[in-house]
């Protein structure tokens, strides 16, 4: 009996201390070294306008309007709500699917004054798989070009060029395409209005 109370006193001394230390030391290093290496992003990458947070750059968010670029079209929840992340689950054989991506071609194409034949870039009529992804291609940016600069009174030129500067490039320069993020390219238009 004495064994038993032994090993149970020594069981419970480790539990506690991996205790400690997992749940304790090693997220207080991380969260150490993630303010000290990462601020920005250990913060949540968030965007600051006005002394107000607007956003993140990590999440998308809706845009409605012709004065902005538009987002790629989100299934999380009622829409980019973080809360319901995920994707729509519809497969390629769906008839839900299918109907939602000719509904937003065909809004997309009405929207931004589109010929019927003219090509649509998948991200600009498909929701992304986390329903939250804040970026869209350089070409769907260009199809929104003329509306914004037409809704916004500016020069086409203008709005080409700030897509232009707020277009990444790949990661490490070869994973992923360029990309636009949207909430920070509708923010630089507005500073240029105000």
């Amino acid at each position: 009996m004495s064994t038993l109370i032994k090993e149970l006193k020594i069981g419970l001394v480790v539990t506690g201390l991996i205790g400690v230390i997992v749940c304790g030391f090693y997220p207080l290093l991380v969260f150490v070294a993630a303010q000290a290496l990462f601020p920005d992003q250990a913060n949540g990458s968030l965007i600051y306008h006005d002394a107000r947070v607007v956003g993140s750059r990590l999440l998308g968010q809706p845009f409605a309007g012709p004065g902005y670029f538009h987002p790629r079209p989100s299934a999380a929840g009622a829409g980019y709500d973080a809360a319901a992340s995920n994707g729509s689950n519809l497969g390629p054989t769906s008839q839900t699917l299918i109907d939602n991506v000719a509904e937003r071609v065909k809004v997309h194409r009405e929207e931004n004054g589109l010929g019927p034949d003219a090509s649509m870039p998948a991200d600009a009529v498909t929701a992304s798989a986390s329903g939250l992804d804040p970026h869209i291609s350089v070409e769907n940016a260009a199809l929104q070009v003329d509306r914004v600069a037409a809704a916004r009174k500016m020069s086409i030129e203008t709005v080409q060029e700030l897509v232009q500067k707020y277009t990444e490039s790949r990661d490490l320069g070869v994973f992923g395409e360029p990309r636009v993020n949207v909430l920070e390219l509708n923010l630089a238009l507005d500073g240029i209005q105000e």
